[in-house]
């Protein structure tokens, strides 16, 4: 019977003998290295490289990329050093090695600082060489396939890490397949009842799925063969996560989302996609408002396709989407299909310097803080974009939900600083509405504008928060703002103490001894710099308390600790009674992005059952609220216990949400905290 490694060289028939060569010696070297090491599931450790490397393969990766995924834990987890894989393999296998290695947790603070630190390092590494990236993702999908040997706290932390970074990666890149198989692997863990409820339908579904597929497949086929076009046809259901998604954004169980299904459709040229779309809109009648033509204006990561939904046979909602052979390389492999070793579609290849997600990675470099840039990278770089144009007619991207202060500060800070308004399309709109894709943006200005702390609270891109920040600390002498707190002076009254007492017209500093009866103050050195200051700290570090671990939305207050700067409670937080000198030492405190909706929060227990966590986010979803996060875990008397978090629009719906999961037969007590 053929090992392992010998049935993986049997896949690498479309590399040169001499690629082949190496990449077996990477194989064998690994296997030496790895030894007797195992994973959780008491299977040799390195079968774990090898099936990454076989993704990659399948993936048509080029020989250096199969070699460090083969390498990609030995620097980590074995006695080898980087040099000598250097020396071994070559530069560009060793560089790719490094890019996906975990920085040592000697040198962090804490896991999650490691962690943190850890994705940063890999993300600038891919700036350099984006095969790092394709690496790691290959990792994470064989990584999130054999999750069940973990502990459920490890597993539920590994696929939220996948939802929060990798599929959202995957999909910047244009991987489309690794990014929809990550995000149901990662369903399947984090919501399982949802999961299994979503697989059961679409099982039960299937024949009749099928016969009805098969009909809009033959209607295709003779249409587009009248008009002389040849076309290939392949239906599918939408991947689980995506319905997932649908029942969520729209209060709906299952049977009632009719859009499930999925026609694509493939052509030779953009031509015959536009002709293709005539044939099915004369087929079938449009929905209005469901049509994009990404042809014409790509997604960032270059993918390309007309989409459309339509009524089809019976009443059925049907998406159908047109594109081209070399679109659909794009689509599946995106930037992956730079590197496809010898493939058919060399034109639809993209260049990785091409993708935006490089340009602003590069950008963002400067930021100082991992806390802060893992933060703008979730919120940011790996969410839904727009395009709006200047008046100029280029294109600008933006996040989603970006207003017109963002594009206002992307144009240029002094453009940001000087707003006093916007238009779109030529109409005025007020500085906090989200834009829209394809609007044509025009900023007013003026030289007696000035930016508003206020803008904070609707500015989405880090570029113009920190651009508003940075104006603000420096000319608003009664701000103070750090971790995302706005931090507020004190009454009059104390701030007339910062100036001491005035000799010869000269302000004086505070003497540097301070009492227990010492009151917040300010130091006025400069008019346009004034700083928070007790005793002798200023510029203080504002920190978020442990006790009560406010979120944003939480009613907050701040207290200025002797050499810890600001500390921030929540409002209701116990121990701030306990807190010597509180009255004299408090600070306002406010969130710079506080949520329109309140955050609230309740613990619950109920009987054992499979379907609780459904039923919960079902009747919050009814009061048109928003499950933020859970957790459900088997008690000593084995029962479930949980937490719940999650965001409603007014505060008696939380009041209406607490008696529906009252009423949910399993639950035997709900307490709000």
């Amino acid at each position: 019977m053929l090992s392992r490694i010998e049935k993986f060289k049997q896949e690498l028939t479309r590399y040169t003998e001499k690629e082949r060569e190496r990449i077996g010696d990477a194989a064998e070297w690994a296997k030496e290295l790895h030894g007797e090491q195992q994973r959780a599931s008491g299977e040799p450790y390195f079968i774990h490289p090898l099936q990454v490397a076989e993704i990659l393969v399948d993936m048509q990766l080029d020989s250096d990329t199969i070699i460090a995924a083969l390498l990609h834990d030995v620097l980590e987890d074995t006695v080898i050093e980087e040099p000598e894989l250097r020396k071994r393999f070559g530069r560009q296998v060793s560089s790719l090695v490094d890019g996906v290695t975990k920085i040592s947790i000697v040198k962090a603070k804490s896991k999650s600082v490691q962690e943190s630190e850890t994705i940063r390092k890999m993300l600038f590494a891919m700036t350099k060489d984006i095969r790092v990236i394709i690496i790691k993702l290959a990792d994470k999908y064989h990584n999130m396939s054999t999750l069940e040997h973990l502990s459920k706290e490890r597993r539920k932390a590994i696929a939220t890490e996948c939802l929060d970074i990798y599929a959202p990666l995957a999909d910047r890149l244009g991987i489309s397949w690794m990014k929809t198989g990550l995000e149901d692997l990662a369903l399947k863990e984090l919501n399982p009842e949802a999961y299994s409820s979503i697989r059961k339908y679409l099982t039960s579904k299937k024949l009749e799925r099928s016969n009805y597929l098969k009909k809009i497949e033959r209607q295709l086929y003779t249409s587009a063969k009248k008009e002389d076009i040849d076309i290939t046809v392949s239906t599918r259901t939408k991947h689980y996560y995506s319905i997932h998604q649908k029942m969520k954004r729209r209060g709906k169980d299952i049977d009632e989302i009719y859009d499930l299904l999925g026609i694509r459709v493939l052509c030779q040229t953009s031509n015959e996609c536009y002709t293709l779309l005539g044939i099915i809109h004369r087929l079938w009648p449009p929905i209005e408002g469901r049509f994009k033509d990404y042809i014409a204006m790509p997604k960032a990561n270059h993918y390309q396709s007309l989409h459309t939904t339509v009524m089809s046979n019976d009443g059925r909602l049907l998406e159908i989407q047109v594109r081209t052979y070399e679109m659909h390389q794009t689509a599946e492999y995106g930037v992956a299909a730079h590197w496809a070793y010898k493939s058919a579609f060399s034109g639809a290849r993209m260049k990785p310097e091409e993708l935006p997600i490089i340009n602003k990675l590069k950008n963002w470099n400067r930021l100082s803080s991992s806390e802060d840039f893992f933060h703008n990278i979730k919120s940011e770089l790996l969410r839904d974009s727009i395009y709006v144009f200047t008046p100029r007619g280029h294109i600008v991207e933006l996040p989603k939900n970006s207003s017109a202060i963002d594009f206002a500060y992307h144009i240029h800070t002094e453009v940001g600083n000087r707003t006093v308004g916007a238009k779109a399309d030529g109409s005025i709109i007020p500085l906090n509405q989200p834009l829209k894709n394809t609007q044509v943006i025009e900023i007013m200005t003026s030289n007696k504008a000035r930016p508003h702390v206020n803008w904070l609270k609707f500015a989405r891109t880090a570029s113009a928060r920190q651009k508003i920040r940075h104006w603000l600390n420096k000319n608003e002498e009664n701000l103070f703002i750090d971790k995302s707190i706005i931090a507020k002076k004190r009454p009059a009254e104390q701030a007339e103490q910062a100036e001491g007492k005035k000799e010869g017209g000269k302000t004086q500093e505070q003497p540097q001894e301070t009492t227990e009866s010492d009151t917040i103050i300010k130091q006025v050195v400069d008019r346009t710099k004034v700083a928070f200051r007790i005793g002798n700290e200023k510029n203080m570090m504002i920190s978020i308390a442990n006790c009560c671990n406010p979120s944003n939305g939480d009613d907050i207050i701040g207290y200025v600790s002797r050499g810890r700067g600001i500390i921030v409670h929540r409002r209701d937080c116990p121990n701030l009674k306990h807190i010597q000198d509180f009255e004299n030492r408090s600070v306002e405190v406010e969130w710079e992005t506080s949520s329109p909706k309140e955050v609230r929060r309740f613990r619950v227990t109920s009987r054992m059952t499979s379907d609780l966590f459904s039923e919960i986010e079902g009747a919050v979803r009814k009061y048109r609220g928003h499950l933020i996060e859970g957790k459900l875990e088997e008690d000593e008397r084995g029962n479930l216990s949980g937490r719940f978090s999650m965001e409603i629009e007014k505060r008696d719906d939380f009041k209406k949400v607490i008696k529906a999961i009252r009423t949910i037969p399993s639950v035997i007590n709900i307490q709000p905290i």
